[in-house]
């Protein structure tokens, strides 16, 4: 893994490393009825991604961890729209120049609803936005469909992971500008995203076999033509 990481940083020396990703993968739940989940989920104002918007651009409040909040903030958001036992990936992406900490993780509905510890987590980042919304393009609440739909919640803990000698800085650090990408799986074996560049791969593969094979057969013809000349001894 040392070797490979060596190698990349050789080869790519010359460019400037501009960006930070992590992710988690995940599978769809079972579709609910959002009209009758309580609270509503419309009432509570987070953004949310879907398969027919995969962008969500933010500003991810962050904060150094202390012992009380070892993984910095949390903030929360929807995965709507999501199929029964599809495989997703959502992963975020910030610039390195804003060194921080991400840990993501997906709850159902249920799930976050029966856990003291996460519902009550999740009521006080609602109650924050909704008093004080963050500056960004995400998307907002949805009025809740009658039709069942396969819902996840979606945690996101930020902590800041640099030092400086600028006190303020330390003590109030700046949001992170960021994008929270959910990307569903082909045939949940490799996400859509790389579909281009697998058939990149293929056709380059395809085109490889026929031009080597092309090659073989003109050594071959070379080899085994006559000499133009007897040799005499």
């Amino acid at each position: 893994m040392r070797l490979s990481a060596g190698l990349l940083c050789i080869v790519t020396q010359a460019w400037t490393v501009n960006a930070n990703v992590e992710k988690t993968i995940f599978l769809g739940p079972s579709p609910l009825t959002l009209s009758n989940v309580r609270p509503g989920l419309d009432d509570l104002g987070l953004h949310y991604l879907s398969p027919s918007s995969t962008i969500l651009p933010i500003r991810v409040p962050v904060q150094f961890p202390t012992e009380s909040l070892p993984r910095g903030l949390e903030s929360w958001y929807l995965l709507r729209g999501l199929q029964d036992g599809r495989r997703y990936e959502v992963r975020i992406c910030w610039p390195a120049t804003q060194p921080t900490d991400f840990w993501l993780d997906t709850y159902s509905v249920t799930h976050v609803f029966d856990t003291p510890e996460l519902i009550s987590s999740l009521s006080e980042y609602s109650s924050v936005i909704r008093r004080d919304p963050v500056d960004d393009d995400g998307n907002t609440k949805e009025a809740p469909s009658a039709a069942p739909e396969s819902v996840l919640f979606l945690r996101l803990q930020a902590a800041a992971s640099y030092y400086s000698t600028n006190r303020t800085l330390m003590d109030y650090p700046p949001p992170v500008d960021a994008d929270i990408i959910l990307d569903p799986f082909i045939l949940n074996i490799f996400p859509q995203s790389l579909g281009p560049i697998a058939i990149y791969i293929t056709a380059v593969a395809i085109g490889a076999w026929f031009l080597s094979g092309y090659i073989y057969r003109w050594l071959l013809s070379v080899a085994a033509e006559s000499p133009s000349k007897p040799h005499t001894d």
